[in-house]
């Protein structure tokens, strides 16, 4: 029989990269190899005290020096967030809207009444209420949330009644366009403290662009009420610290620097730089707005550049895609990203109620069904258990098909210790939740920012600005 190699590579996972490879360890230890490193390690001849040895011995990398108890600890801190239960609940007070956005299929007339009842608001809130996450955020969208302003506020103290006994840590907040808030509303969120979370897309040309208003600018109306909140939060109202989401269309593309400097205008703290996802009326309208992944990628490092350079001139501003992925790749963290776990937030991080009462497995699930597909409903509020909703075949779907090791493409992958996939995406772009994860872009789209992102950590003066984000 032959005599193991202790030298040799234990679970091979590595990613071409320039003129190098990224390889990772089994509990997420990330480092690069120059070529000729890497044909040494791969080969299982890395002479023992060497540098080249101690690097891979550190990261976990060689058999023979392999610490099963940091592996399992290692696993289980990537993943920690897996078992706690759904933390994230979005209910759905209405489908109608007053704007008419290039990515969204709301509309301000609707098909028939498509506000939630008061009786399915309060049962969607109990549901919330019935899950074992000790952290639970509800979250009221639309449509437009604040055309149901009552059921909100109905919906916003009966969670807080039931908290008296649950003592969850409950968190609050509304994703709304601002254009109906009004001073009653906005002191009412505030007193209430329920967060106010929006959308930013950049500058008013591209912001009014995109999110089309009849009533005006849109992008004058969140402006207003983004500072309103923002002085709010600053004279005490904590919880009313307003947040900004921008969605990255076409229009985008060429204007990196400015987005982020609109965002640092405002006083943000930062920016999330999101790519479209070509689920639900956006997958209609792709070859107007949407764009291959290579664009994406090209469009977050230019953004990117200008958001270090606000950094390293003196002023905190959060890039927070790249703190998400560094806190994987640095410390092995999971930041509950639900939509890079593994397997993925659907059904067991987060629930989506619609306005009628029925659930989804993610609000991606529900856009879905919205579009005609229900694939992703999980049951109702009003007809099933909590139970029976987190054991639907919807569910259970879900996190087998977004367990990375059901993607033969991933199992050598340098990024599988901190990636994820998503069904809905795979459903949506392929026909089927497992589909293949190099299909509709998703892989080519997560290994850019990984890879992006990588590098920037191995530069000291990003790593260290980049580092200042994961401080709490």
């Amino acid at each position: 029989m032959k005599k193991p190699n202790p030298c040799e590579p234990f679970d091979l996972r590595f990613e071409p990269d320039g003129a190098g490879y990224i390889v990772s360890g089994p509990a997420g230890a990330a480092l690069r190899l120059t070529a000729a490193e890497f044909a040494v390690f791969k080969a299982g001849k890395a002479k023992d005290g060497s540098a080249l040895y101690k690097k891979l011995a550190a990261a976990g990398l060689l058999r023979g020096r392999l610490d099963l108890d940091g592996v399992t600890a290692g696993l289980a801190k990537l993943s920690a967030g897996v078992f706690a239960g759904p933390g994230l609940h979005i209910l759905v007070l209405t489908l109608k809207c007053n704007h008419a956005c290039v990515y969204c299929r709301a509309t301000a007339g609707g098909a028939g009444d498509t506000a939630m009842s008061h009786g399915t608001a309060l049962k969607s809130v109990e549901t919330a209420f019935q899950s074992p996450n000790p952290r639970i955020s509800i979250e009221f969208q639309g449509g437009e949330a604040l055309l149901n302003w009552e059921v909100l506020k109905a919906a916003v103290a009966h969670a807080k009644k039931l908290n008296l006994k649950a003592r969850k840590d409950l968190a609050l907040s509304v994703v709304t366009n601002l254009s109906l808030m009004d001073e009653a509303k906005a002191r009412w969120l505030v007193k209430e403290g329920v967060s106010v979370c929006t959308s930013l897309d950049g500058p008013a040309p591209i912001h009014n662009a995109n999110r089309r208003w009849s009533g005006g600018s849109s992008h004058a109306r969140a402006v207003q009420w983004l500072k309103y909140f923002k002085d709010a939060a600053a004279g005490g109202g904590k919880d009313s610290l307003p947040s900004a989401l921008m969605t990255t269309t076409r229009l985008s593309l060429e204007n990196p620097r400015a987005i982020a400097d609109e965002y640092r205008a405002l006083g943000l703290g930062g920016i999330f730089l999101r790519p479209l996802s070509p689920i639900g009326y956006a997958a209609g309208v792709w070859p107007d707005i949407g764009y291959a992944p290579g664009d994406f990628i090209k469009f977050y490092r230019a953004a990117m550049a200008r958001v270090l350079e606000i950094n390293l001139s003196g002023e905190k501003f959060v890039e927070r895609n790249a703190a998400l992925l560094a806190a994987k790749l640095l410390r092995g963290e999971d930041p509950n990203f639900l939509d890079l776990r593994s397997p993925c937030g659907g059904a067991i991080g987060q629930l989506a109620y619609n306005y009628d009462g029925d659930v989804y497995t993610c609000d991606e699930g529900r856009m879905l069904a919205a579009c005609g597909d229900p694939f992703f409903r999980l049951g109702s509020v009003r007809k099933n258990s909590f139970a029976e909703l987190m054991t639907a075949p919807a569910a259970r779907v879900c996190a087998m098909a977004s367990c990375l090791e059901n993607q033969p493409y991933c199992a050598r992958c340098a990024f599988k210790p901190f990636c994820g996939v998503c069904p809905v995406h795979n459903y949506a772009t392929q026909g089927s939740p497992w589909g293949d994860i190099r299909g509709g872009g998703w892989c080519e789209l997560q290994k850019g920012m990984f890879k992006t992102v990588f590098a920037l950590l191995e530069n000291k003066k990003s790593r260290k600005v980049i580092e200042s984000w994961l401080e709490k």
